[in-house]
């Protein structure tokens, strides 16, 4: 909760920095100010509270998340630095809604209650619909902005709806109620058809398959670093969300009595192998790197969803794969950020020769790309490694050998910009090395190898 209180005052700060005309300082004191939030968030590990009649549960499980999403949120900032240069004056009101939407990601692993959900789940959506669309001088920004609101409004409605249903059914919104509730003979129709209806919009928020329709277009359309920010942050954010919703409500005891773990499993095999295969195969036709990442990304929620099949022991193992996934793909969008951001396009003509020019940021984006692949010594390798070894021990062999296919596919569009890197001759001049970007390239791919090296530094936060 102290967290929680931190990050909004936090945001607040933010916006008054522009009324003490403290710009320049905005970037270097809202890091500061992060690294004291997760300073105090890792003070509150392992203290299993409850506030406001449990509207906020603290627990392991979002104690360890909530640590991520700060981390994600400080490189997000400490990029902002470079990318806003031209936007001087609106500095702080972008820093500050990239706050206020982490806050609202901490209370969407934080809630013990649905209206809690409801309103973090709100709040990092309205910042994300504002950002997409922070490029007001860009049809496509204006394009992506729209297109997310309708369809992000639409998937809130659902999850409403579905809230309605389960309070309808159970009499309450308090999770902890919900999950004894659940341990009945005999539970309401409207319990499961609520259910379906929040998974259904958080499946939209996860981008996966048959739900992913937004995510290519929005990915390409919004500004770089709101992109960066929807493929790393927002993705693990709904991920985990879902987890909880699912461990949190005792959906499998539940659904067992209802006699329909069996469909419940079997929907879930089949989301997770077409968010996979669509992902992937459609990335190999990519030729915007926003594009490809955003297939990739769908991809990526197909093997994330995977984690649904065995819910009592795989938080560790889904907390594990998403730090993994998603700090490289902040090492790749900062990579990306500093090859194009003198161009109106992020296509893959732009990083040929890149290898010869810039020999450190293709190296990162190198290995950023081959750990999305999965490739040993990186943490993307073992992150799939641990989780095909549980979802094998759970029975499901036919999903991980598809599952395998799909990361060799996957091979294949990350080595198509990795040999544009190398192989190609250079078509551009690049001048000029910002710090910020630059450490943060470093620093996330450092610690993505760091992970790759010794998991147990992940792992063993959740046992």
């Amino acid at each position: 909760m102290n967290t929680l209180i931190a990050i909004t005052g936090l945001g607040i700060f933010c916006l008054l920095f522009e009324i003490l005309n403290l710009r320049k300082a905005i970037v270097p004191i809202t890091i500061l100010g992060l690294l004291g939030v997760l300073a105090l968030n890792y003070c509150e590990f392992g203290a299993e509270q409850s506030y406001y009649n449990n509207m906020i549960a603290v627990s392991k499980f979002s104690t360890a998340f909530s640590s991520l999403f700060i981390v994600l949120t400080i490189f997000l900032v400490a990029l902002s630095h470079n990318f806003y240069h031209n936007h001087p004056t609106k500095i702080s009101d972008y820093v500050a809604i990239k706050v206020f939407l982490l806050a609202g990601a901490v209370a969407m692993v934080s809630f013990g209650n649905l209206a809690m959900f409801f309103l973090g789940i709100e709040i990092l959506s309205i910042a994300l619909y504002v950002l997409a669309a922070s490029d007001r001088l860009n049809i496509k920004s204006n394009e992506a902005g729209m297109k997310y609101f309708l369809m992000g409004s639409f998937a809130s409605g659902i999850i409403l709806f579905g809230i309605c249903l389960i309070y309808g059914a159970m009499g309450t919104f308090d999770i902890s109620e919900i999950h004894e509730s659940a341990l009945s003979a005999e539970l309401p129709i409207w319990f499961p058809i609520g259910l379906i209806l929040m998974i259904i919009g958080m499946l939209f928020k996860v981008a996966a398959v048959p739900f992913h329709f937004w995510a290519p277009d929005v990915y390409e359309g919004s500004p770089a670093l709101t992109t960066a920010l929807m493929s790393t942050l927002a993705k693990v954010v709904a991920i985990a969300t879902l987890f909880k919703l699912i461990s949190g409500m005792n959906v499998i005891a539940s659904l067992d009595n209802q006699d329909l773990l069996h469909t419940f499993e079997v929907i879930v095999v089949i989301i997770s192998i077409a968010s996979m295969s669509v992902g992937n195969i459609m990335a190999l036709r990519q030729v915007n790197v926003k594009r490809m990442l955003a297939f990739s990304g769908i991809s990526h929620a197909g093997f994330m969803l995977m984690a649904l099949l065995t819910v009592s022991a795989s938080a560790g193992v889904l907390l594990y794969y998403t730090t993994a996934y998603a700090l490289a793909g902040i090492a790749a969008f900062s990579v990306i950020l500093y090859v194009c951001r003198d161009h109106d396009n992020e296509d893959i003509t732009n990083f040929h020769g890149l290898g010869k020019t810039n020999p450190l940021l293709a190296a990162i984006l190198t290995a950023s790309l081959l750990s999305m692949a999965g490739i040993p010594i990186f943490s993307g390798f073992f992150a799939k490694l641990f989780l095909f070894d549980q979802t094998i021990q759970a029975g499901y062999i036919g999903l991980v050998i598809v599952a395998v296919i799909n990361s060799i596919i996957s091979v294949g569009y990350y080595f198509k910009l990795i040999i544009a890197m190398y192989s190609k001759e250079p078509n551009q001049e690049r001048t000029g090395k910002p710090f910020l970007i630059y450490a943060t390239a470093v620093v996330s791919i450092a610690l993505n190898i760091a992970l790759g090296l010794f998991p147990s530094l992940v792992l063993d936060l959740l046992k």
